[in-house]
């Protein structure tokens, strides 16, 4: 337990309700414990007595009493979250503000609820996003499952709204990290194929169409993507950046395998390890690559739907993918933030 503090409201913390402004400065305290201090008067602003609703203002004085040091449970048997589910969520929070939740979404983790999955995916685990809101964050854009990286949740219908207008009109700078087989050539440049969904549901296929073909093509859709080589390993593998400029599903991939360098790990469009590389590849260097989908959401860039900021949301590499470049000795901190910056 702590001792008694004296914490002194901010200039850009005022005009908000007592109990959100404890709970941003102490993460482990529960509502219950807030009202429950404010009845016996354990906690004061400027030395009066306050309800939970109280608003604070910048300058203000708040008495706080002793406080339990670790995180509550977030997950309980009405939520229907495992205890080991809400650490892992929790824990994939990258930042977070009274508007918007950024997360690290795990690989392998789907974005949303499918046939069999139960509610072990990031919008089924929502509830254990709330912290001191009583509205559970929503989505508002997906990643595939077995792609891990920046995912975004509003916590406001207001902010998703405004959220799903700026991905819709392409006010987002999104770029990816992938391992491809091969080297494409040239070495940066702009994919236009466009993409024809085919399979049954669940088990859905992109087909990709010259751009020439696109509009003569029932249910074909253009999509466009801009590609840069960061690093080369001789022939064999190539670390590239992919910066989506439409938003189609598994459009990535897709335009990847058209190029003829599928991703690594990407079995569905044919990125298997063994298929491109051989048996045994990385054995010669000190080790194996992971069969994972080697795909990941590395930034995003978005105006704040509220405060009109500029967002800059980085994700580091996931495990799997982190020792593929520990094994080719590849740095992120090597390459640019961004190798398209200044084009359109």
């Amino acid at each position: 337990m702590s001792t008694v503090q004296l914490r002194q409201v901010g200039e850009e913390e005022g005009a908000q309700r007592l109990d959100r402004w404890l709970k941003r400065q102490f993460p482990q305290i529960t509502q219950g414990l807030i009202e429950k201090a404010c009845r016996k008067g354990d906690i004061r602003v400027d030395g009066a007595r306050v309800k939970a609703s109280t608003r604070v203002e910048a300058g203000q004085q708040v008495r706080v009493p002793p406080l339990p040091e670790s995180m509550p449970e977030l997950a309980t048997p009405k939520s229907g979250i495992s205890a080991a589910d809400a650490r892992m969520i929790q824990a994939a929070v990258l930042w977070k503000d009274q508007h918007i939740i950024a997360l690290n979404k795990p690989a392998g983790l789907p974005s949303q609820g499918g046939s069999g999955q139960g509610n072990r995916h990031v919008d089924g685990l929502a509830d254990a996003l709330m912290f001191d809101y009583k509205e559970r964050p929503v989505l508002v854009h997906r990643l595939d499952k077995d792609t891990s990286g920046v995912l975004l949740l509003a916590r406001t219908p207001r902010v998703a709204r405004r959220l799903a207008e700026a991905f819709r009109h392409r006010e987002t700078r999104k770029i990816y990290w992938a391992l491809v087989a091969g080297v494409p050539q040239p070495l940066k440049g702009t994919i236009r194929y466009g993409l024809l969904k085919a399979g049954a549901r669940g088990n859905e296929k992109m087909r990709c169409i010259h751009p020439a073909e696109v509009d003569k093509v029932e249910g074909a859709k253009r999509a466009t993507t801009d590609f840069a080589v960061l690093e080369r390993l001789g022939g064999r593998a190539a670390w590239v950046a992919l910066s989506p400029i439409t938003g189609r599903t598994h459009q990535l991939r897709a335009h990847m395998a058209e190029m003829g360098h599928p991703i690594m790990g990407d079995g569905k469009y044919g990125g298997s390890a063994q298929e491109n590389l051989g048996d045994g590849w990385g054995a010669g260097i000190g080790g194996e690559v992971s069969r994972k989908l080697h795909l990941h959401a590395r930034s995003l860039r978005v105006e704040h739907p509220v405060t009109g900021a500029m967002l800059e949301l980085t994700a580091p590499l996931p495990e799997h993918m982190a020792e593929s470049w520990k094994l080719f000795g590849w740095d992120p901190r090597d390459v640019p933030a961004d190798p398209f910056d200044g084009e359109s």
